[in-house]
């Protein structure tokens, strides 16, 4: 069972590239299961529709999917942090394995979240093997030199929260075993720690890949586990009310509600 501490879980949905203004109309249900779970929840649209979110969403809060790691410039079809903020942002995913295959490193990453860091916004950093990285036995070394490349310096570590999505398991349908989560999300807590001492204790580490309403209780019922990154399953508010109210029951869920 997770260990007592005082924070507040997180579940957030990314809706990627799949939504359309029409899709708003989902946030009516999760604002509702929003209002009836102890975890924070979190819906990140595509950034045409941030704004519009922010106003429709009541108790849930609304991120984007990336940011630039400039405040400004000449950096044609690019979104600044500060910008996000400006329109209702409060997270910003960055690193997510979708844009590290685009091209994006480490450096990059980093740089993205101290700019969403220093606009006010809280970044959820992603990390994650490949397939041939947890096959060869390298997924611990990866992830650990992947995070500790990915992080900020010292500067409010409270507000980073970091996301593990072994890149294998996105949208494949597959999930690693309670075990090798449980592994790698403790990984992540000692690099952390090395990163920024005691204050690492309350930044959340979340689970990503193939998230669903069938297995979303036993995942975050996993030790080290702090809430969920949720894709497909988050677009409709059929599905991602159901994966809400599965974490609910779960121990981190449980132990904000009783701080």
């Amino acid at each position: 069972m997770n260990s007592f501490r005082p924070i507040r879980p997180l579940i957030a949905g990314n809706w990627k590239m799949c939504a359309s203004r029409a899709q708003l109309a989902e946030l009516k249900g999760i604002n509702e299961a929003a209002a009836c779970t102890a975890a924070e929840v979190v819906v990140c649209p595509p950034f045409p529709l941030i704004h519009a979110a922010r106003r429709m969403a009541r108790g849930v809060a609304v991120g984007a999917q990336d940011c630039h790691h400039e405040t400004e410039g000449a950096y044609t079809g690019s979104v600044s942090a500060i910008m996000l903020h400006e329109v209702g942002a409060r997270y910003v995913i960055v690193g997510h394995s979708e844009r590290r295959a685009l091209g994006e490193g480490d450096a990059l990453v980093k740089a993205k979240a101290a700019a969403a860091l220093g606009a006010g916004l809280k970044p959820i950093v992603c990390v994650g093997e490949s397939a041939d990285d947890r096959a060869a036995g390298r997924a611990i070394g990866v992830i650990s030199a992947q995070l500790e490349a990915s992080v900020p310096a010292a500067m409010a570590p409270e507000k980073i929260v970091v996301a593990y999505e072994p890149i294998w398991a996105i949208g494949s349908g597959r999930t690693p075993t309670a075990g090798e989560i449980a592994e790698v999300h403790a990984t992540i807590r000692r690099a952390l720690l090395r990163c920024y001492g005691p204050a690492a204790a309350m930044i959340r580490i979340l689970y990503g890949g193939s998230v669903t309403p069938d297995n979303a209780r036993a995942i975050c019922a996993i030790p080290g586990v702090d809430g969920l990154l949720v894709g497909r399953c988050s677009l409709t508010a059929r599905d991602f009310v159901q994966v809400i109210e599965a974490a609910a029951a779960c121990p981190a869920v449980l132990n904000a509600a009783a701080a």
